[in-house]
């Protein structure tokens, strides 16, 4: 298993089905139809704003995305919500879709989500990705590193726990939890280390 920072141009189709393997469940409502969001995904993904975990066939296992001030992993626009959803239905899911995006968080590394295949899960192939993604924030000089985790997600949370996260705060969703599945995100948190002092000669 090769843990990498950024996603292999001739993966960017294994990565959108796992996205949407992974999310597709609660953004349906909003993405659908499954065609569709594939077309988006295929568009807006960014390929450097991301961890992937590469098997020895050369398969996808995994993949964990970011967010900088540069832009997310899954993010897009709203010329790429028109291209492919017309201008009426990217309106409405453009207004939609606001509500559930969490800001850059310039103080912290904020996780854009991590999927991992399923015949693989349970390998420590998550674990992998976030220890990649804790050194890579250390790497930048963040901090800490921040994710949401849904209140539907126990075994996510656990591993997160596990990792050393602790939740900070939860959120309602309120009337939106019909459309996407889930009542209430978590926020966690975990320290980056410090980085090793350079030995002495």
């Amino acid at each position: 298993m090769q843990v990498r920072l950024g996603l292999p141009d001739g993966l960017r189709a294994q990565a959108v089905d796992l996205y949407w393997q992974a999310f597709g469940s609660k953004l349906w409502r909003v993405m659908g139809p499954d065609a569709r969001a594939h077309a988006y995904l295929l568009r807006v993904i960014r390929t450097d704003h991301c961890i992937c975990a590469v098997a020895g066939d050369g398969t996808l296992a995994g993949i964990a995305g970011f967010k900088s001030p540069d832009g997310s992993f899954a993010g897009g626009d709203a010329k790429d919500m028109r291209a492919i959803y017309g201008p009426v239905g990217a309106t409405w899911r453009s207004a939609v879709l606001r509500l559930l995006q969490t800001d850059v968080d310039n103080d912290r590394f904020l996780i854009d989500g991590i999927c991992v295949a399923r015949p693989l899960r349970g390998q420590g192939v998550g674990t992998d990705l976030v220890h990649a993604l804790i050194a890579e924030a250390g790497r930048r000089g963040y901090r800490a590193v921040r994710l949401e985790v849904v209140d539907t997600n126990i075994r996510a949370r656990m591993l997160y726990e596990r990792l050393g996260f602790a939740a900070e705060h939860s959120e309602a969703l309120g009337p939106l939890r019909h459309v996407f599945g889930f009542s209430r995100a978590v926020t966690m948190v975990r320290a980056v280390p410090a980085p090793a002092a350079a030995s002495r000669a």
